[in-house]
């Protein structure tokens, strides 16, 4: 067998990776794994080892639930590149060249990613970015960043228009790093390193959190029970909540629809507050923790956010009737900021930005985990990639992620007592972890040494995905669009800096 396949949060030995020559590598993630149904790269990426850069390729089947990985170990040199066949690996081959330098000889668009401070080549400045230029003399472009007039991060967005109308869209993120995938190796307690899971995007906190928790479970052989299980999975699905009654607010302000506006960021506020209830901390900071939890999910807890759960959904129905009722949201909405299901695929989105254009792909029930299992999730799923598709789709995994958390709280375990932190990882080992973020597919990699210690941690944000679907899906639209068809997507900077 050239590939190992393995379940979502399994631990395997780093040996029981196959390891391939480069040429029978590509042929084998190109040319078979990802091209069977229902198959998507889920991470691609190289670390250093024994004086050589062992590339791990991770191609998720949702058909058959599981996960293929394969391994290639390469001097630096130049190699042929996957993404001549296949545009979903563009931007892993380009962290990969960006970390490494190896110098791909047919990537179509071979250019660095992040500007990271441990870069290979730390002559290239984020100054100098080769932007994609058009010489025309009815063409002209607009530059909007790296500084925005608010208080999201940094990111430049540059646009070539004929008139008002976007031709062409390059999105250019990479100003800001803290260093996360390599401060998972320095910082080696796991108060630590759940620190920083939790701090890897501020909107996903749980996302990101549970990843962790479960990848670090695995490492160490440890089983978590039912309750909490059930407790996670509630926390997880009200994280998605929070954030789709906010970004239908901010969708809402960006057509000038007030009134949508107030609402639903005020329904947005009793989301968080419960968490602040629940864990002290309004974005559940703290809540998730590997092997145990220092707040439980008593019956107090769930009485109480079963009774604000029957409020919310009553205001929130409302304001949803009022707001796809609306012909002046509806025009906006409408027709705008399409992404076709041909280009989703092409590109490898995933999340909110792959059900909006008809691409079934949502880990909840692909890989399931925790609970969900036993919630038997079923992926909402629309068919326009439009403005319109996503707010709606938002509507609809609101109404879902209520109905999910009522059913839990009705079969809701009786609380485990928690034992001490998990133990030591086990050595000479890799573990890959998806869990299906409110965003979209949230992806953590880990390998050991032989003294079980972290040597290689790795981080993929959907964001890394979805940046490329929201430059095509503003082509052909007015550059006053732009601005909606954005906050629709609500994609993440931070996620993809690192």
């Amino acid at each position: 067998m050239n590939f190992i396949s393995v379940r979502n949060h399994q631990t395997i030995p780093l040996s029981g990776i196959p390891m391939l020559d480069y040429d029978s590598f590509l042929e084998l993630n190109v040319f078979n794994l990802i091209r069977e149904k229902g198959a998507h790269c889920v991470n691609y990426f190289g670390f250093r080892l024994d004086g050589l850069i062992r590339l791990v390729c991770c191609i998720a089947n949702d058909e058959s639930h599981s996960i293929q990985v394969s391994s290639s170990a390469v001097p630096r040199m130049a190699l042929p590149s996957f993404s001549k066949h296949n545009l979903v690996f563009e931007k892993f081959e380009r962290e990969i060249h960006e970390n490494f330098g190896i110098a791909y000889t047919d990537h179509p668009w071979l250019k660095p990613v992040r500007f990271p401070f441990n870069r290979f080549d730390p002559g290239s400045r984020i100054a100098d970015y080769p932007f994609f230029k058009v010489d025309s003399e009815e063409l002209h472009e607009v530059g909007v960043g790296p500084i925005h007039a608010g208080i999201i991060e940094p990111g430049h967005f540059r646009f070539i228009c004929n008139g008002e109308q976007i031709v062409h869209l390059e999105i250019q993120l990479g100003y800001q790093h803290r260093g996360v995938e390599s401060l998972f190796l320095e910082k080696n307690k796991l108060l630590q390193r759940c620190t920083l899971a939790e701090n890897i995007a501020g909107d996903s906190v749980v996302g990101h959190s549970l990843a962790f928790a479960h990848l670090w479970e695995s490492l160490c052989k440890h089983q978590t029970g039912d309750h909490l299980k059930m407790a996670r999975t509630i926390a997880l699905e009200l994280e998605r909540i929070a954030i789709h009654t906010g970004d239908l607010s901010a969708m809402c302000t960006d057509v000038a629809y007030q009134l949508g506006s107030a609402v639903f960021g005020r329904l947005r506020t009793p989301v968080i507050n419960f968490f602040q209830k629940w864990c002290g901390n309004r974005l559940a900071k703290g809540l998730i923790r590997p092997g145990k939890s220092h707040f439980p999910f008593t019956r107090d807890l769930a009485i109480g956010l079963m009774d604000f759960l029957d409020e919310y959904e009553n205001d929130f129905e409302d304001i949803s009737k009022e707001l796809f009722s609306l012909p002046s949201a509806l025009a906006r909405f409408e027709k705008t900021g399409v992404l076709t299901t041909g280009q989703a695929l092409a590109i490898g989105t995933v999340g909110l930005s792959a059900r909006m254009s008809g691409v079934s792909r949502d880990i909840r029930a692909s890989h399931p985990h925790d609970a969900y299992e036993a919630l038997d999730h079923q992926p909402v799923l629309k068919t326009h990639g439009d403005v319109y598709a996503r707010a709606r789709l938002r509507k609809k995994e609101i109404n879902q992620s209520i109905n999910h958390i009522r059913h839990l709280i009705k079969i809701l375990a009786a609380p485990e007592v928690y034992d001490q932190n998990p133990l030591k990882p086990a050595p000479d080992s890799f573990c890959v972890s998806l869990v299906e973020g409110w965003r979209g597919e949230i992806c953590h990699c880990a390998i050991t040494d032989g003294k079980g210690e972290l040597i290689h941690y790795k981080i993929k944000d959907p964001s890394f995905h979805n940046w490329l679907g929201l430059a095509l899906a503003v082509r052909n639209n007015e550059i006053s669009d732009f601005p909606i068809a954005n906050k629709s997507f609500d994609l993440s900077y931070c996620g993809h800096d690192l």
